[in-house]
């Protein structure tokens, strides 16, 4: 995109955007999102921290997004900031919200686009340092280690805000300076759940759990630019009182489910807001959420929910959901079958799937659409055959859409390890799936291939950070993927690596083999 036509577009969106604090101060950074504005903009953690910097004194952000024309290789031009146009590579510090995996690539394609190598060995004084942060630290960040100085873990509201101003201090007017890089550094390593790479090796210090006091997150600026256009996103709650053996915010991370209170929520939520979003990883779950949805109805709000549980809908919860505008009425199935809902440890049965649909129908909620998760450990014919069996039976209530996703095993959960079931597998699965239900359900599937490469590095390290960007310069294709990790497990299988113990009674070295990452191992 061309320097004048990103200007009239960046102008454009500002004009649009509502709530925006312009503000300039000494020390400025560069607040960044590894994909495009209309996607980052409708991130409430991203939004949370733009509104935790900008109350700052002496300190301001601007924003970066990745070109909306961006492909999956590198990109061809230098990515610039939407409140002055000022270069990605001028900013101090550069600051970034990760989502998930596959948006490793995003901050691959951000920093090398502005003249900054991607590698952090290989920046100096004269480069920008690196912070992220982000859902992916409650996870395993250690691929994005590969590229940033500098990781936020947990729960970034105040940790985050506090990391800025240590920089302010150390790094603010000594970029160039020699030894000024290694000094900020060294002092953010000794600060309590910030990852430093260089000082900490592979070791993840625990994640950070800000105040009860300072929830909810809400979002500063609505924009009709966005996924969620003009919607004001707000979370009810933090955390999760279930204990689903795929899910990293279940109940036992950062204390479970800490909810916030409906007359604190009516109170920050504006009068003016024609759409509300509520956002958490368990919003049905909060007590108060038939009177948090029928106040905003009263108000004459559309609301959002970004999370329903089946065993969570009544009928007064659905015909408050169809005043406050629903035409489809989504919910998790998760599992094909009961055994494989068992797998995961979810609640939902066949009987509040079913109660589900007829709640559609007598409220006139003209569709129920499902997510599932397909690929599962222990997953067979039978459990699909079963389930088709299960959604034929509700297409006969009310129309049914499926949204399927491979199952991808994340760290820190307990079907972490978990081999991924293989890309034909799943693209069996799916077919066998579709054939059952052709005719009587809608079944929509992400790719089984780039479910793979997320797993990869949702199990993976720093090599596999380094094989993203290998695949990302050629191309970004999911071949060029493919190529990478194989050569990293090739490469990895022919070094010779081992454990030095020492040997608490006679001081002796003991050795063992390191096995190669097994991630790259499975299937594709």
């Amino acid at each position: 995109m061309r320097r004048e036509v990103f200007s009239e577009l960046v102008r454009r969106r500002l004009t649009a955007e509502r709530g925006r604090k312009d503000k300039q101060a000494p020390f400025t950074v560069a607040l960044s999102y590894p994909s495009g504005y209309r996607v980052g903009m409708s991130s409430l953690g991203y939004l949370q921290i733009y509104r935790g910097i900008q109350a700052l004194d002496g300190i301001a952000c601007e924003r970066v997004f990745l070109p909306d024309d961006a492909g999956s290789g590198p990109l061809n031009e230098q990515p610039r900031s939407y409140e002055s146009l000022r270069p990605l590579g001028d900013f101090p510090v550069i600051a970034l919200s990760v989502a998930y995996e596959l948006e490793l690539a995003g901050v691959v394609q951000l920093l090398e686009a502005a003249g900054i190598p991607a590698r952090r060995q290989e920046r100096d004084e004269r480069h920008p340092l690196v912070v992220a942060g982000g859902p992916l630290t409650f996870s395993n960040p250690l691929p994005l280690a590969a590229f940033v100085d500098v990781v936020v873990m947990g729960e970034a509201d105040t940790l985050a805000l506090d990391v800025l101003r240590a920089l302010r201090d150390d790094w603010g007017d000594a970029l160039g300076d020699a030894g000024a890089r290694a000094d900020a550094l060294r002092n953010l390593a000794q600060m309590d759940h910030v990852f430093v790479p260089e000082h900490h090796g592979d070791e993840l210090p625990p994640i950070a759990q800000c105040d009860d006091a300072l929830l909810p997150a809400w979002s500063p600026i609505r924009t009709p630019d966005t996924e969620l256009s003009d919607m004001f996103l707000i979370e009810t709650e933090r955390g999760c009182s279930r204990g689903c053996t795929y899910c990293v915010m279940r109940r036992s991370t950062n204390g479970g489910m800490r909810v916030v209170t409906a007359e604190r929520l009516l109170s920050i939520i504006p009068q003016d807001a024609a759409r509300v979003g509520l956002v958490g990883a368990a919003v049905s779950d909060h007590p108060q959420i038939v009177d948090i949805v029928r106040h905003l109805v009263d108000r004459k709000a559309q609301v959002g929910l970004s999370s329903l549980r089946p065993d969570r809908l009544s009928d007064a919860f659905v015909g408050v959901l169809k005043a406050a505008g629903y035409k489809t009425l989504t919910t998790a199935m998760d599992g094909i079958s009961p055994r494989v809902r068992d797998v995961l440890d979810r609640r939902a049965r066949d009987k509040h799937l079913r109660r589900a649909a007829e709640l559609c129908r007598a409220h006139g909620i003209p569709r129920l659409k499902l997510y599932l998760m397909l690929g599962v450990p222990g997953e067979t014919f039978d459990d699909i055959d079963e389930g088709v069996a299960f959604v034929r039976e509700l297409s006969r209530i009310i129309p049914v859409a499926l949204a399927v996703a491979p199952f991808c095993a994340k760290r820190n959960t307990p079907l972490d390890g978990q081999p991924f079931a293989g890309i034909k597998t799943v693209d069996r699965h799916i077919a066998r799936l579709r054939k059952g239900l052709r005719g009587r359900a809608e079944v929509r599937a992400t790719s089984s291939r780039w479910a793979w490469v997320e797993y990869v590095l949702a199990q993976g390290g720093v090599p596999e950070g380094r094989a993203l960007q290998a695949a990302v310069a050629a191309g970004g294709r999911f071949a060029d993927y493919k190529r990478a990790f194989e050569a990293r497990e090739q490469k990895t299988s022919r070094r010779k690596l081992f454990i030095v113990r020492a040997a608490p009674r006679d001081g002796r070295r003991h050795e063992r083999w390191l096995e190669p990452v097994e991630a790259g191992r499975a299937d594709p």
